[in-house]
């Protein structure tokens, strides 16, 4: 009977053994959620907002650090380039010159700029047409078109841009996404960048940066290589319908999964997008979005701030934007 017992024992422990060995190395963690604490830490080291596309989005900046009482405006830009075709993806003439010079106006300011990786980048391509297109991309039919955008930035004086390439990628609004073909889509990002950084004098940063969750596809599936990502971003609206900010945390593929295979792959974390969505004027989420950069200190985030996402720009949300004034409306330095 005890040798029964001890037996049955073992091969308990054998499986559980093999079960975690199995696990992927991006999951949800089993340690309870604690709860934001708002005296725990101070602002995020760098901060700024989408504020529109047109040439009076760089004002709408200072702008922004007015309403929220400073002196200083915010440190971060951040603009997307247009992917509705070739020449726009390529930083067209006119588009780019004044974030250029508002970045070279102060040592401290960081320009980041979302890049399409294919023309008609919201045409809702099918599968198929997608699939097509990264395995051209991969196969480096389009390197010419990043290099030019490259040698245009650092003709522009802006070098170090941060480039947000290809967001949102495990995700199906973009036709950038990876779904149709993840290999060949991590071809096509190691060939853009090694495009990218082939041009003499750049100092670009990728930021790989999936939408928060699952989506379409897992976007571990999407990540093409340590040595072709410098930033792991994530865009994390407040969505969907009813799940707490707790929930948008330990979700799989969530807020804290993206933290861990950050640190486990050795890079800074980075919030390109984020706001209120599905759950109206949420302050919780508010706090706990502003607690999370506060603990884990990402390189930058920007909040989009039009409706039905930001603060400033969106007067339906009163209650959360008392709070996001209350977190960065003073006038200390971010530390």
């Amino acid at each position: 009977m005890y040798r029964r017992s001890l037996l049955g024992l073992i091969a308990v422990a054998v499986l559980a053994t093999l079960s975690v060995l199995a696990r992927p190395s991006v999951e949800p963690g089993s340690e309870p959620f604690r709860a934001p604490d708002a005296t725990a830490a101070g602002p995020p080291p760098a901060f700024g907002a989408y504020v529109g596309y047109g040439s009076d989005a760089v004002r709408r900046v200072a702008q922004l650090g007015t309403w929220l009482g400073r002196t200083s405006a915010p440190r971060v830009g951040h603009v997307y380039l247009p992917g509705d075709r070739w020449s726009n993806i390529e930083g067209a003439p006119g588009y780019l010159e004044l974030w250029a010079r508002w970045r070279r106006a102060r040592p401290d300011r960081l320009f980041v700029l979302n890049v399409p990786m294919l023309e008609r980048t919201e045409a809702h391509l099918s599968d198929d047409v997608v699939r097509a297109e990264l395995r051209r991309g991969a196969a480096g039919r389009y390197d010419g078109h990043f290099r030019t955008l490259a040698e245009r930035l650092v003709r522009l004086g802006v070098p170090d841009t941060v480039v947000v390439l290809g967001w949102e990628m495990n995700g199906d609004t973009y036709t950038h996404r990876c779904g149709p073909d993840p290999q060949a889509w991590q071809r096509y990002w190691r060939s853009v960048v090694s495009a990218m950084r082939s041009v003499p004098g750049q100092r670009f940063r990728f930021d790989f940066t999936p939408s928060r969750g699952r989506d379409a596809v897992p976007w571990t599936e999407c990540y093409p290589g340590d040595d072709v990502v410098d930033i792991v971003g994530m865009d994390a609206y407040d969505q969907p319908e009813g799940l707490s900010f707790a929930g948008q945390v330990t979700e799989p593929y969530g807020l804290r999964d993206q933290v861990r295979f950050a640190r486990a792959h050795g890079k800074p974390v980075s919030y390109p997008e984020w706001g209120l969505y599905r759950n109206g004027d949420n302050p919780a989420y508010m706090r706990g979005m502003l607690d999370w950069f506060a603990r884990q200190r990402p390189l930058y985030q920007t909040i989009s701030d039009y409706c039905p996402h930001g603060v400033w720009r969106c007067p339906g949300n009163p209650e959360a934007s008392d709070v996001y004034r209350s977190w960065l409306g003073d006038d200390r330095e971010p530390r």
